[in-house]
C-alpha cells in the first residue's frame, strides 16, 4: 500500500526529479507558460507556489532558499523583483493546469502550466531579443 507517499515518482531518481523541476520551474519564472505532460504539470503546481510564497516574502534568506532551489540567477532575480511583488494580494493559486490534449508520438496526455496574471509578451522574448542582436551584429 502507498500509504504517506504522496508525490508521483515519474520513473526517475530522486535526483533526477529534483534537477528536473528545478529546470522545469526555472522555464516557467522565465516563459510564464510552458507545456509538458499532465503528471509532471501537476507534480510541478506546489513547486512554483512554495516559489512565489518566498517571493512574497521577499527577505534575504527567503531569496537565499529560493536561489538554493533555481538552477539560476536570472530565474530568482525575475521571481523576486517581478512575480512577488505582482502576487503580493493573492492568496494562493498563482498557477493553472490547462489540458492540452494528447502527444503524437505516445498518447501522453499533455498539458499547459502557467502564471494567472502572466505577462503575453514574456513567452520567447529571451529569443526575440537574441535573434535581433544576431541580426544587427551581422548588419554591422
Amino acid at each position: 500500500m502507498r500509504h504517506s507517499k504522496g508525490y508521483r515518482r515519474l520513473n526517475r531518481t530522486h535526483e533526477h526529479r529534483k534537477a528536473l523541476f528545478a529546470n522545469m520551474a526555472g522555464s516557467l519564472i522565465e516563459h510564464e507558460q510552458i507545456k509538458t505532460t499532465l503528471p509532471k504539470a501537476k507534480e510541478l503546481r506546489p513547486i512554483v507556489e512554495k516559489l512565489i510564497t518566498l517571493a512574497k516574502r521577499g527577505d534575504l534568506h527567503a531569496r537565499r532558499l529560493a536561489a538554493s532551489r533555481l538552477k539560476e540567477d536570472q530565474y530568482v532575480t525575475k521571481l523576486f523583483d517581478i512575480l512577488g511583488p505582482r502576487y503580493t494580494e493573492r492568496k494562493g493559486g498563482c498557477t493553472r493546469v490547462l489540458r492540452a490534449g494528447f502527444r503524437y508520438g505516445d498518447m501522453a496526455p499533455m498539458a499547459i502550466i502557467e502564471f494567472v496574471d502572466r505577462d503575453v509578451a514574456a513567452k520567447g522574448a529571451a529569443d526575440k531579443a537574441r535573434v535581433a542582436a544576431e541580426e544587427s551584429a551581422e548588419e554591422a
